[in-house]
């Protein structure tokens, strides 16, 4: 299992993009299964793994609490439960040896227990504001270049960047980047390992998610001129008025660069697979967590960052590679709506080990082999209390109180441009009644105590960023004429 973190569905090859370098994907994409409607059932990081390494729901977040050793984020950002499995521990219990390769730093801070059940865990330290190393002080220098005027006044910005310059200090080569140390790492350990008859392999690289900074080489295929600061980092926040539009194509040139980045060491994995002589018995997953807002307009909204409401598709759709030990259905793609633990319980599957087992994922490769066979008539994700319902024609994001719905018709409108809330209130509440069933039947008490403690002000249109505002989210949708209407009248 190959997890990727923000990497956009339509910023890859095998999904029709034409502009970035993604060699390795697009060649494993044509040995594999390629889903188009896959969606993870909870979002961000961590509920998004959670749900892949056990195959069971993580929304509605039951008994969330906020533990020690870790930023308050948002519900289900927390351990895997006590009472729910993980995939390495089935398949040890089948006689498979087990490993754990990652630079997802939030996987192992205190509190967290995402390697249980692993044989071995191997930790790539630095990413983003992990706690590696401490001292020297980096200077104002060492980040002015990632400043603009605007981000120059974000103190928070600022610290966060010269932690992440202190973290990476000593970079001298490409192999010295992070995708490259996770995937020679995994690539290492899978080759020590050709003695076990069964191996379970995760490989977790925390990239493509930001700060973007590939080697400069990467970078200058999609932005070759040094004309314009160099912004790494998402500002959580519309484009509009605190970046140049020249300053947005450098941002997005970063974002590139680090995909094509990751799509080389992925291939460094790949190759050593197939060089094992093993492929005919290897099943491989290779999957985001969800995407990243880039400011695109009108998809994204202008907005650059992720955000449980608006939900939008460059945030949800997912990449979604599945290769059968076979081969088998090579080269397909399957449009049938789908969830992500659908794909782990389907990795359980293949191993003979999902019988007996709790799950809340299905096996879809009877579906993939046969067009008559369905899987899911709807999903329905969630990122807090903020809920997403999608079937095959509607979109509707909302909370799951129903203060901000949104409604699309995915048929004829995409991009989500068309808000038809107001003119279809009856879908809106089948939908919300959908979401109000995945949540068990009736909203969480959990939610609830949240709303009365004024939290529903963030969980319904904010993004977790304190300084991603109402009015730039109501800004960012249609002009927000609607939502603010809305806002007004809820007193927000």
């Amino acid at each position: 299992m190959v997890i990727l973190d923000s990497l956009r569905q339509d910023h890859v090859g095998a999904y029709g993009n034409t502009w970035i370098q993604t060699p390795n994907l697009d060649a494993f994409a044509e040995g594999a299964v390629k889903f188009t409607r896959c969606y993870a059932e909870s979002m961000p990081t961590l509920p998004a793994r959670r749900t892949l390494h056990t195959a069971r729901r993580t929304f509605p977040y039951q008994n969330h609490s906020f533990l020690k050793g870790d930023v308050d984020g948002v519900p289900g950002w927390g351990p895997i439960p006590e009472d729910h499995e993980t995939l390495s521990e089935i398949l040890g219990r089948k006689g498979y040896r087990s490993a754990l390769i990652s630079d997802c730093y939030h996987l192992f801070k205190s509190s967290k227990n995402f390697h249980r059940g692993f044989d071995v865990f191997r930790w790539i330290r630095g990413q983003e504001a992990d706690r590696y190393r401490s001292g020297p002080p980096v200077p104002d220098s060492e980040v002015a270049t990632h400043l603009n005027e605007t981000a120059q006044k974000n103190t928070g910005l600022v610290e966060f960047l010269k932690m992440y310059k202190r973290n990476t200090r000593g970079r001298h080569s490409e192999e010295d980047y992070f995708p490259a140390r996770v995937f020679s790492t995994a690539a290492e350990w899978y080759r020590d390992n050709l003695d076990a008859e069964n191996l379970f392999l995760v490989v977790d690289c925390f990239d493509p998610h930001e700060p973007w900074d590939p080697p400069e080489n990467y970078r200058r295929m999609y932005d070759p001129d040094d004309d314009t600061v160099n912004l790494i980092q998402s500002p959580y926040h519309s484009w509009q008025g605190i970046m140049t539009e020249r300053e947005l194509v450098r941002l997005r040139a970063n974002y590139a660069g680090e995909v094509t980045l990751v799509d080389r060491w992925f291939g460094h994995l790949y190759e050593s697979i197939k060089a094992s002589g093993r492929m005919e018995k290897t099943a491989i997953l290779v999957i985001s967590d969800h995407g990243h807002n880039l400011g695109y307009d009108p998809g994204d909204r202008g907005m650059v960052g992720k955000q449980g409401h608006p939900m939008t598709r460059g945030v949800a759709d997912l990449v979604a590679f599945l290769r059968h030990p076979s081969g088998e259905a090579a080269g397909t793609v399957c449009e049938k709506l789908i969830y992500n633990h659908d794909l782990s319980a389907t990795l359980l599957a293949f191993a003979g080990a999902a019988s007996g087992i709790q799950l809340d994922g299905v096996d879809v490769w009877p579906a993939v082999v046969d067009p008559s066979v369905s899987v899911r008539d709807s999903v329905v994700l969630g990122w807090g209390p903020n809920i997403t319902v999608i079937d095959d024609r509607w979109w509707y994001t909302d909370n799951i109180f129903g203060e901000g719905p949104l409604l699309y018709d995915m048929t004829v409108d995409p991009h989500l441009e068309n808000d038809l809330a107001g003119d279809y209130p009856g879908v809106c509440r089948e939908l919300l009644a959908r979401a109000v069933d995945a949540a068990g039947g009736a909203i969480p008490a959990d939610f609830r105590e949240w709303r009365l403690k004024g939290n529903s002000k963030l969980w319904v249109f904010g993004s977790g960023e304190p300084y991603c505002t109402v009015e730039t989210l109501a800004k960012a949708n249609n002009g927000g004429s609607k939502l603010m209407s809305r806002l007004k009248m809820l007193g927000y």
